[in-house]
């Protein structure tokens, strides 16, 4: 995932992408985050710029795509890092080790929830439920879904992560 700080417009192979995506259904909104999950691949993220030529492109007003991407907190509308790392604040990840996971990624990547280390690697967010609570505490980087983690296996889990 490229995470170019740039607000240039959808390339012509997104366009085709979200075009003949708003053709499989009846109204070309309900295309809307599987859209936006195509340019935030390309980018990283998704700018203003992006949003509205997604909106023009599926028939929505600028206002009504930013409410479903605000909305949907996998869609990312700043700049993240070139690996998104999610840890799961669930009950379940809470009992099990959640606040001390949480800290000890503070600790090492020196960024609190919400932020970007400086080296532009990784950004922390925190998200409600990652579904493997018989695994807790649970973590995804990127796409891949690690689960029963703890602080002293955290070094050599990010090292996999350039």
């Amino acid at each position: 995932m490229s995470t170019v700080d740039d607000t240039s417009v959808l390339g012509p192979a997104e366009i085709e992408a979200v075009t003949a995506l708003a053709r499989q259904y009846e109204a070309r909104r309900g295309a809307c985050i599987e859209a936006l999950r195509i340019v935030q691949r390309s980018h990283g993220w998704i700018s203003d710029e992006r949003l509205r030529e997604v909106a023009r492109l599926l028939e929505m007003s600028p206002d009504e795509l930013d409410g479903a991407a605000t909305f949907y907190n996998l869609i990312f509308r700043r700049p993240v890092g070139r690996h998104v790392i999610l840890i799961c604040d669930s009950v379940s990840c809470w009992i099990m080790g959640y606040e001390t996971l949480r800290d000890a990624f503070h600790t090492r990547l020196g960024v609190r929830l919400g932020e970007t280390t400086t080296d532009g690697r990784f950004t922390l967010l925190p998200i409600v439920c990652l579904g493997a609570c018989d695994h807790a505490p649970t973590i995804m980087i990127d796409d891949d879904l690690h689960h029963d983690v703890d602080a002293a296996r955290l070094d050599a889990l990010l090292e996999r992560y350039p």
